[in-house]
């Protein structure tokens, strides 16, 4: 049976799932599996609404649990019982969410500018509003108008630094989505339609790294406190990085997550 969600796997070895950001495919995580892919066999699916799986969030009531069922459910279909997951913002919610469902199924989890969440009801309701505004938008003007807003936001500001050679691939890759199912992973995968997560972190038992580009002040805040909430949390600040860190200081990342997967038991045969 097919997995649910188009998967690109690379390499050889323990199972290390990588999980894209919103409006990216999992091409653009393709660089950093690179890294890893001569001790790990590296799964980068799409993530629903993106790239090859974006017709999944046009199914009738499709949510954010849905998604977390999709993801798990391609992981499962590859085989390997237990694996080290990387997630970078929405993916590192989704990663979260992920082993939270399936603990058994986590040996280390590497979370770059992600949330456990919005905890406040008024916040997360207004949140929820304005991504529902924003998915109308995407609806109404198209994809390429919502790009070219999309990359103007400060929080990507440190890309431009990259050059126009960089910041063309990447609009590139954006462009490769669609309307439909960008608008729809907003809505049904957004930070507002996630439940928080933060009653159930005690239980996750697994060493978790939390990462933040050190520019990115108000996510270097959440990975801090998303690290003091777990049990095995690790809190990092990626230097001379805004949000994209894994793409601004690649280097610095790989080595991040080099030492947790070496402490978490390292590389081995399967």
């Amino acid at each position: 049976m097919s997995p649910p969600l188009h998967l690109e796997r690379v390499g050889t070895g323990e199972g290390l799932v990588m999980l894209h950001g919103y409006s990216m495919t999992g091409r653009s995580l393709l660089p950093l599996a690179g890294a890893f892919a001569a001790d790990y066999e590296v799964l980068v699916p799409d993530l629903p609404g993106h790239g090859a799986s974006s017709a999944a969030v046009t199914r009738p009531g499709y949510d954010f649990d849905a998604c977390i069922d999709d993801v798990l459910a391609t992981v499962e279909s590859t085989g390997h019982e237990r694996c080290h997951w990387f997630g970078y913002s929405m993916g590192a919610r989704i990663a979260l969410a992920c082993a939270l469902r399936r603990p058994d199924r986590v040996a280390s989890l590497m979370l770059l500018a992600g949330r456990a969440g919005i905890a406040d009801k008024a916040e997360r309701k207004l949140r929820r509003a304005a991504d529902n505004a924003v998915a109308a938008r995407i609806e109404r003007d198209g994809l390429e108008a919502f790009v070219d807003d999309w990359m103007a936001l400060p929080i990507f500001e440190t890309q431009w630094r990259l050059g126009p050679r960089f910041i063309d691939a990447v609009r590139r890759e954006r462009l490769s989505n669609s309307a439909e199912g960008l608008a729809g992973a907003l809505r049904a995968m957004g930070p507002a339609a996630q439940p928080p997560l933060f009653d159930a972190l005690g239980a996750l038992d697994a060493p978790v790294l939390c990462m933040a580009g050190a520019l990115d002040v108000s996510f270097v805040d959440a990975a801090r406190d998303l690290a003091a909430r777990l049990p095995r949390g690790e809190f990092a600040a990626i230097p001379d990085a805004g949000h994209a860190a894994h793409t601004e200081q690649a280097a610095a990342v790989i080595a991040a997550m080099s030492e947790i997967l070496r402490r978490a038991g390292g590389p081995a045969d399967t």
